[in-house]
C-alpha cells in the first residue's frame, strides 16, 4: 500500500481495501481470515457455556499515555467478560477509518490492538473495515464483539447482592479518564499520569474461587459511583463508601483545580468487586498478592438503612454521590 493517508478508495471493496486489510489489518493480527472473501469463520468453545459481549470505542485522541484506541477496544471488551466470570477467546473487530486518516497511526493503532490481544490470551476471527467521508468521524472509531467461555466457580450477578456484603476495588480509580483529559490539553494541563489501561483477568479469575463472591464491574464510564447506583437500583439497597478510595495525588490534584470527582471518572483496568463479609479478608489478600492488585483497597458496604450513595468523609461527615447526569469526560472509551 503506497498511500500514506486513508482514501475512500480504501472502503469501496476493491483492490485498496483489499491491501488496506492484507497490508494493516492480518499482517498485524496474524490472521488469515481476516479477507474480504470471509463472510464468516469457525471458532471453537470446548463444549462450554458461551458468553458474548458488544462494545464500541471513539476515545479522543486516539493515542493517550499507556494506551490507544486499539489497545483500548481489547481491554475494554475482554475485560467486560472477565468480570463476568469468562475467559475471553475471541473478538470480532470492526474498523471505521475517517478519509485522511494517516496509515502510520493506523499502523501503530492496529499493532497495539495486536499485542493486546496476545497478551489476553485472544484471537481477532473476523472483522470489517469501513471508510468514512472527511469530517465524518474522528480519525477512526472500533467496534468488537467479545466471545468467551464461563469458568468454573462463582457465577457473579448483582441479583446476588446482599445487606452486609463488603466492597473492594483492585487499585486506583480514575486513572484513565485523568489521563485521556491531560493528553488533550483542553485545560493547559500537562502530566506524566498514564492510563490504568489493561486486562483484568488475573484479578477476576481467582475470586472465582470465592463462594461468597457476589459480582464484579470494571468500573469504566461514570466510575464506580456509577456502579453504586446501578446496585442500588437493582436491588434497593444502599451503598456506603469509606474515606479509604485509593485515588492517586495526582489524579486528586488535577480533580480539586478543576472541579471534578473522582469517582465519577473512569478506570479502564481495575475491578469492583462485591464479597460477602466473611470472606472479604481473604478476597482483599488475595488480590494484593498479585502485581495488578498491589494497591487494592475495602472501599465499602452495602447497606439496608438508607436508598442513597453516600460516602464517608476523612473528617467523619457524609456527602451524597448523585447519579451521574452529565458527562465529565466524553470520549473517554
Amino acid at each position: 500500500m503506497e498511500d500514506d493517508r486513508i482514501s475512500l478508495a480504501h472502503g469501496n471493496g476493491g483492490r485498496f481495501m483489499r491491501e488496506l486489510i492484507e497490508d494493516v489489518f492480518a499482517r498485524h493480527l496474524h490472521a488469515s481470515e481476516l479477507d474480504v472473501q470471509a463472510d464468516a469463520v469457525p471458532i471453537a468453545l470446548d463444549g462450554g457455556e458461551a458468553m458474548i459481549t458488544t462494545d464500541g470505542f471513539t476515545v479522543q485522541p486516539l493515542e493517550f499515555p499507556g494506551g490507544d484506541i486499539g489497545s483500548l477496544s481489547v481491554h475494554g471488551t475482554t475485560n467486560d467478560l472477565a468480570v463476568a466470570g469468562a475467559k475471553p477467546l475471541y473478538l470480532t473487530l470492526n474498523a471505521f477509518i475517517e478519509e485522511g486518516l494517516e496509515v502510520a497511526l493506523l499502523e501503530r493503532v492496529v499493532a497495539s490492538l495486536a499485542a493486546a490481544a496476545e497478551e489476553s490470551g485472544v484471537k481477532v476471527s473476523a472483522g470489517d473495515t469501513k471508510v468514512l467521508r472527511r469530517g465524518e468521524g474522528g480519525g477512526l472509531y472500533l467496534a468488537t464483539t467479545g466471545v468467551g467461555i464461563r469458568l468454573p466457580g462463582a457465577r457473579p450477578s448483582m441479583d446476588r447482592i446482599e445487606d452486609g456484603d463488603v466492597m473492594l476495588i483492585s487499585g486506583t480509580v480514575g486513572d484513565h479518564g485523568t489521563a485521556v483529559m491531560l493528553a488533550r490539553e483542553d485545560f493547559g494541563l500537562r502530566g506524566d499520569l498514564v492510563s490504568d489501561a489493561g486486562p483484568v483477568m488475573s484479578l477476576t479469575e481467582p475470586m472465582l474461587a470465592f463462594a461468597g463472591l457476589k459480582f464484579m464491574r470494571d468500573p469504566t464510564r461514570g466510575g464506580i459511583a456509577s456502579i453504586a447506583h446501578e446496585i442500588l437500583r437493582a436491588t434497593g439497597l444502599g451503598v456506603r463508601f469509606a474515606a479509604t478510595i485509593p485515588v492517586q495525588e495526582q489524579v486528586q490534584s488535577i480533580c480539586d483545580m478543576l472541579g471534578y470527582d473522582p469517582y465519577y471518572l473512569a478506570s479502564e483496568g481495575r475491578v469492583l468487586a462485591v464479597v460477602a463479609a466473611d470472606e472479604a479478608d481473604a478476597a482483599l489478600a488475595t488480590w494484593r498478592a498479585l502485581p495488578a492488585g498491589s494497591n487494592a483497597a475495602r472501599i465499602g458496604r452495602i447497606v439496608s438503612d438508607t436508598s442513597r450513595v453516600i460516602l464517608e468523609t476523612e473528617l467523619g461527615g457524609e456527602r451524597f454521590l448523585e447519579e451521574l447526569e452529565d458527562d465529565p469526560l466524553p470520549r473517554i472509551c
